[in-house]
């Protein structure tokens, strides 16, 4: 399987006393409101197993939020689970559909989760490039590659690592590629409230027949800053989510209880704090953007996500990865090298940047790179 980029590149920016903008993570905390939920639900007796699938406050946060955001009607008892961290929802989906030899559609450059887990069920990853500059994605070409073994296609949107968000041309895209075939979904959500310039975000619960047979899979470490909680959940049929269950029951049980609770809270409190989301980090990519408008790098803003893709080329004729580690360790800012994503790199010289943090750390950050 390999070490993940992100812990390869966190480690080499802790060694080299440089500032971390390669993994996905905030230097910020979330709401002070949230943290004492927290702390109350654990002075007040709530430290033991949750329920298998969640607590039933927050199942029930979960259902009147998803009903309200995309209009699907889903179940708290039969339709959602809550799980350690959306990476343990990915596996626990292709654990509960893939069976060795089946194939699956991933879109590269891909978050680096997807292919090792399909691999461990014994299933085929099919990798698609996504096309270059928008980083859109060729569905003839999809069409193309999808056989009588295809059985899940993997969606992310808005994307990791690219930034790039769906249209409603995808969505009837895909809507007539898996029309009359047993294909599932897996939607990897994880950024929807993080989309910029009006563009709203098209879930998959948006879509009652895409919905039907769909794993769509959401965050809240990566809504509420508290990535380190690592609460995540799923959304599916019932059919899918009894296959689901089975998994998750075999691998953790159940999710931190007071976290739980606490997030139901503060669901029922604040309804309105994920609305807001996209807003300030759209500030958070401007900013960052406006910054490095001096440097060397090429900018071309991101549609969503907190990431922010940096051609390079003007600077150096170096791999990606020999430019991030360069610059991780002489110039003291960490950043992702994209070609890692992909099975078969394409000649590009593109990193990725984290712009979750503070105004001061970018600012530095981007002192830092403006001497490139």
């Amino acid at each position: 399987m390999g070490t993940t980029i992100f812990t390869v590149m966190s480690e080499m920016a802790r060694a080299s006393g440089a500032i971390n903008l390669s993994q996905g993570y905030p230097d910020f905390e979330g709401p002070p409101a949230l943290r004492e939920r927290v702390a109350w639900h654990m002075a007040n007796g709530h430290n033991q197993y949750a329920p298998l699938a969640g607590v039933p406050e927050l199942l029930e946060q979960i259902a009147l939020k998803v009903r309200q955001l995309y209009g699907c009607a889903a179940e708290p008892k039969s339709h959602i689970c809550v799980t350690p961290g959306a990476t343990e929802a990915i596996h626990c989906a292709i654990t509960a559909c893939i069976h060795p030899g089946d194939e699956v559609i991933v879109f590269d450059p891909a978050y680096d989760t997807y292919a090792p887990c399909v691999a461990l069920n014994g299933g085929v990853t099919r990798h698609i490039p996504l096309s270059y500059p928008d980083f859109g994605i060729d569905w003839q070409r999809v069409e193309s590659e999808v056989n009588d073994r295809t059985r899940l296609i993997i969606l992310n949107n808005p994307h990791n690592p690219t930034g790039s968000v769906w249209n409603e041309d995808d969505i009837e895209s895909l809507r007539r590629l898996v029309a009359g075939r047993n294909i599932l979904l897996l939607a990897d959500e994880v950024y929807e409230h993080i989309t910029f310039d009006g563009k709203a975000h098209l879930s998959l619960l948006r879509y009652p027949d895409l919905a039907a047979r769909a794993f769509c899979i959401f965050s809240f470490g990566k809504t509420y800053h508290v990535t380190g909680w690592r609460v995540g959940y799923c959304v599916a049929p019932s059919e899918l989510m009894r296959e689901f269950l089975k998994v998750h029951q075999n691998i953790s049980f159940s999710t931190n209880a007071p976290m739980q609770f606490a997030l139901a809270d503060f669901l029922r409190d604040s309804p309105r704090y994920h609305l807001e989301l996209g807003s300030f980090y759209q500030t958070k990519r401007n900013y960052f953007n406006q910054i490095l408008d001096k440097s060397s790098f090429i900018l071309k803003p991101a549609a969503g996500s907190f990431f922010q893709l940096a051609d390079y080329s003007r600077i150096s004729d170096e791999s990606d990865t020999m430019f991030a580690a360069r610059l991780t360790r002489e110039h003291k800012v960490a950043a992702i090298p994209v070609s890692v994503f992909y099975r078969n790199p394409p000649e590009q010289r593109i990193v990725r940047f984290c712009f979750a943090k503070s105004d001061q750390t970018l600012a530095e950050a981007a002192r830092r790179l403006e001497r490139l």
